[in-house]
């Protein structure tokens, strides 16, 4: 309902979208009569309005028709009036969806160039590495010719190179890397290692991708934290030993297993021990649900692989290896034990963040997709998106047909083949679509049996996907593919001519980044040779039928089918898709099979004969949807969770920021020795009268905090009556703060003679830096801990969110205390040396950027750091940094376990090694209560 009703005034939109288009074209013959120079100058001369006072809505038309024909100039592409209608409705904040084939990467230039007119940077977000950087040089070319800078951000760029990609107009690059840039920012010591400046404006491509499918799995920085790795091999032995349905259940469609009975007591007697779930052995419930799902849930092949001796998860929803993604609490550990690899230590989180949340922080979202109708409630509830359905430049005339079922598999695959190989013959050229690696393998098998040439597209081999799509539409080509989401190369009848022209030149030692003027004249002379002989491959094709696009199983979202269906029939081509289906799915397993099969039996039908009826259709629909809104629902969770999280990592990073950026936190500092001091008297003089106030106790518990100058007995005179005179718990204060300021600039005098003026100051900012990053790490621990079963006060009669925000902000609150004491404490105490300060070497713009970057000043700032003064070591705070592992729902197969120092948290006094994640938290939580002055004088 939420969707017909947003959809409501989309055919104004498009109207107003067409009216912008016909305004562009009125003001594009005066773009075409301009020079090079006159065109280029343009962008000049629309900053300069800018700065006047003029907005970007008004310079769209003409700002629009400059990029239109600078793209027609340099990539011999002119926008067609649909992509115009795109790009405006990019400009506005919205999703354009656009059918496959109609040209997003294109549509694109259009609002960047537009909206980097003002300065602030403009960030583009492609699915992954390959697409960053090729659509940084092929769209890049059109942004260099106008005059702006364009960069891009690659997962092994170091800071420096981070830096100027980030300073650039334009910039690229993947989900992953602009949320672990924003992380990483937040974690810096010093302004200079800041990378990102601001979040103005950003264009999501394959927006359905990045917000919805992978919203799910936050983005995670995280550090080593000791693990029991023993206890993982145990119950990866126990796990085959018990049997399903006797000693366990299994729901397929929650993804959850429950042990019986018979089952715990199988494994206390394989343990020998009494009782599982006593106190004792609650960590070994963790271990043992873990086992079973790794046996029950995760199958190799399809929600992982095993590459190189390490268990690597594929994307469901693309079929990509994840490398550097690892599931957590202790899953991976399970799996990596019933694999037989190495079992890697479970990684405590330092820093983290949804992309929910993430991309909540630009001040302008839009996005582009084929398929976003069907999550069109979904964008506008959590990102305030609307989606606009852009039509398409030729009308669809591809051939959708009904679906085929098959009561086994078996049959389902022997049919896909015998269908694969009449195409064949005939030269049309077939794309499969399958869910997962293992099914892809398998129909390859089946195809070189029956001598069918083929390309596999999968997790296995993404290198070589943009190859494989580009030669696709061939004829008589058969590409084997899992999901095709988020693919970014069009395939096109004939061959995709883009793609092929940019790899003969690339062979002839060509780059548009590194030879641009050589890469440009080659360009234009090899494009028409490249376009002949495909328009001549491409007739062929259209003669056989167009891309015939054959489904294998349908996916648990209709939007995945979609895009799958959508490869065919691009720009008004022919073609023809189907879907083939069995009961043995996993769609058809979950939801309605039995009534199914129960229909297939009563027809008698042979195994190879197939059924087309509607109540299958009806059944398949009903399906999907159930599923998309539990995955919905997943989402939505999520993020209602993180919204504790978010509330209170603004905080944290706002104070961060004013940290870094603070000339003088000396007043910050002295208001947190004013807190502590006025917590620990309030502590001490709640109860009672004057004399019953254990003034010993408060001066112990003070004396840890900072040199007391005063003794409690020269604020007392005895008289004749009483042992001391009436001391009012105002008067104790002032005289404690009096003396503590006392104190703080003894302490100061005591640090310019060590290392010079300003130390104090520079004191300061280490100190509050390391402990409010070390209390926050601390707290995303406890937040964790706090959120693995905050689930079971639903038991209570207890909504567990309620629960989560209330002990969460008590938390906070909590975490906020204990950073000023520590504060406070390190300020008095800590022992400080003077260190010269390291020279810094020249830094180079790396080879193959300095095209990248236009501007020399720019360049020049990462090229040469100043000198910096003498560096203050506070012992005990400036800790090396520990390896960091950044995991996240990237698509790409590149390499994302990146490591940055060296060292790990420490384990609790009186720990063993080995010890569990909860003995761990209750020992340094002694730990923790051991340091703290007495209750009595502690404000709580």
């Amino acid at each position: 309902m939420l969707s017909k009703l947003l959809r409501l005034g989309e055919g104004r939109m498009v109207k107003r979208l067409k009216k912008v288009a016909d305004y562009v074209n009125t003001l594009s013959d005066d773009a075409a009569l301009l020079t090079d120079t006159e065109l280029k100058a343009k962008t000049d001369e629309f900053r300069k309005r800018l700065a006047d006072g003029e907005t970007l809505d008004n310079l769209l038309p003409e700002a629009f028709a400059v990029a239109r024909e600078a793209a027609w100039r340099v990539l011999d592409q002119r926008p067609f009036d649909v992509q115009v209608m795109g790009g405006a409705a990019l400009h506005l904040g919205n999703v354009a969806e656009m059918k496959t084939g109609e040209g997003k990467t294109l549509t694109g230039v259009l609002p960047a160039y537009l909206n980097a007119l003002a300065g602030k940077g403009v960030h583009i977000v492609t699915v992954n590495d390959y697409l960053a950087k090729r659509d940084s040089e092929w769209m890049g070319r059109v942004h260099r010719f106008l005059g702006l800078q364009v960069g891009v951000i690659l997962a092994p760029m170091t800071p420096d190179e981070r830096r100027v990609a980030y300073n650039a107009d334009i910039t690229y690059g993947t989900n992953n890397e602009f949320g672990f840039d924003y992380l990483r920012d937040n974690m810096a010591h010093s302004l200079d290692d800041l990378v990102q400046r601001g979040h103005h404006y950003a264009i999501v491509d394959e927006v359905d991708s990045i917000l919805i499918d992978e919203a799910r799995t936050p983005l995670i920085i995280s550090g080593p934290a000791d693990g029991a790795s023993n206890w993982y091999t145990e119950f990866a032995r126990l796990a085959p030993l018990m049997e399903k349905d006797l000693h366990y259940e299994v729901d397929l469609r929650k993804r959850t297993v429950g042990v019986h009975e018979k089952g715990v007591e199988f494994v206390e007697d394989q343990l020998g021990i009494d009782n599982l779930y006593e106190a004792a052995n609650s960590p070994l419930v963790s271990y043992l649900n873990n086992a079973l799902k790794a046996k029950e849930l995760f199958n190799r092949d399809k929600d992982y692989i095993v590459r190189d001796g390490e268990v690597l998860i594929v994307d469901e929803f693309t079929g990509r290896v994840l490398i550097g993604r690892r599931y957590n609490e202790g899953m991976h550990q399970a799996i990596e034990a019933k694999e037989h690899v190495e079992i890697k230590a479970e990684n405590q989180t330092l820093a983290t963040i949804t992309l929910q949340n993430y991309f909540r922080l630009y001040d302008k979202l839009a996005g582009m997709t084929g398929t976003a109708q069907t999550e069109a409630a979904e964008l506008h509830e959590i990102y305030k998106l609307g989606v606009v359905a852009i039509p398409t430049n030729k009308p669809m005339i591809r051939e959708d047909q009904s679906d085929l079922i098959y009561k086994t598999e078996e049959a389902k695959y022997i049919a896909v083949v015998d269908d694969v190989a009449e195409r064949y013959e005939k030269g049309q050229p077939v794309l499969i679509g399958t869910t997962s690696v293992e099914r892809s393998e398998y129909l390859a098998r089946q195809f070189t049996k029956r001598r069918i040439p083929h390309n596999v597209l999968n997790a296995k081999y993404h290198e070589q996907e943009a190859g494989i799509i580009a030669v696709a539409g061939r004829r008589g080509g058969v590409t084997v593919a899992t999901n095709m989401a988020g693919r970014g190369t069009d395939i096109v009848l004939g061959g995709n001519v883009d793609f092929l022209t940019d790899q003969r030149l690339r062979a002839h030692g060509l780059d548009p980044v590194e030879t641009p003027d050589e890469y440009e004249a080659a360009w234009h002379s090899e494009l028409p040779k490249v376009k002949e002989e495909a328009s001549q491959e491409a007739a062929e094709v259209i003669e056989a039928g167009g891309l015939y696009v054959l489904g294998t199983e349908r996916h648990e979202s209709r939007r995945i089918d979609n895009q799958l269906r959508g490869r065919s029939g691009r720009q008004g081509d022919p073609g023809e898709s189907r879907f083939y289906l069995s009961l043995g799915d996993e769609l058809m397993r979950r939801f309605n099979g039995a009534t199914l099969e129960a229909l297939l039996t009563r027809l008698n039908l042979p195994d190879d004969v197939p059924i087309e009826a509607k109540m299958v259709t009806r059944a398949i629909k009903s399906a999907q949807t159930q599923v998309e809104q539990q995955n919905f629902e997943v989402r939505k969770n999520v993020l209602k969770y993180d919204e504790v999280m978010n509330q209170q990592r603004k905080v944290i990073y706002a104070e961060r920021r004013r940290i870094l950026e603070g000339e003088n936190l000396q007043q910050q500092a002295l208001d947190m020795v004013r807190d502590v001091i006025t917590a620990y008297v309030d502590g001490a003089t709640t109860d009672g009268y004057a004399e019953d106030w254990d003034l010993d106790a408060l001066w112990s518990a003070l004396g840890t905090l900072y040199p007391v100058g005063i003794k409690h007995e020269s604020l007392t005179r005895p008289d004749e009556d009483s042992e001391r005179d009436e001391l009012t718990r105002d008067e104790l204060l002032e005289a404690l703060l009096k003396d503590a300021e006392r104190a703080y600039a003894a302490r100061e005098a005591e640090l310019e003679e060590v290392a010079g003026e300003g130390a104090m100051r520079q004191l300061e900012r280490n100190v509050l830096l390391n402990v409010v990053d070390r209390k926050w790490r601390e707290h995303l621990y406890e937040m964790d801990y706090l959120k693995e079963g905050i689930g079971l006060r639903a038991m209570a009669q207890r909504d567990p969110l309620v629960e989560y925000q209330r002990e969460g902000y008590d938390m906070f609150m909590a975490m906020l205390d204990g950073m000023k004491e520590e504060s406070v404490g390190f300020l008095f105490n800590v022992a400080v040396e003077a260190v010269p300060a390291p020279q810094v070497a020249p830094v180079a713009v790396p080879e193959g950027l300095a095209g990248l970057v236009a501007d020399d000043e720019a360049a020049a700032a990462v090229r040469q750091r100043q000198e910096a003064p003498s560096a203050l070591r506070a012992k005990g705070i400036d800790n090396g940094s520990p390896a960091l592992t950044y995991s996240g729902p990237s698509e790409d197969g590149s390499a994302q376990v990146q490591r940055n120092g060296s060292g790990a948290p420490k384990t609790p006094a009186g720990v063993p090694a080995g010890a569990s994640r909860r003995e761990r938290r209750e020992a340094a939580r002694r730990q923790g209560r051991g340091a703290k002055p007495p209750r009595s004088v502690k404000k709580r």
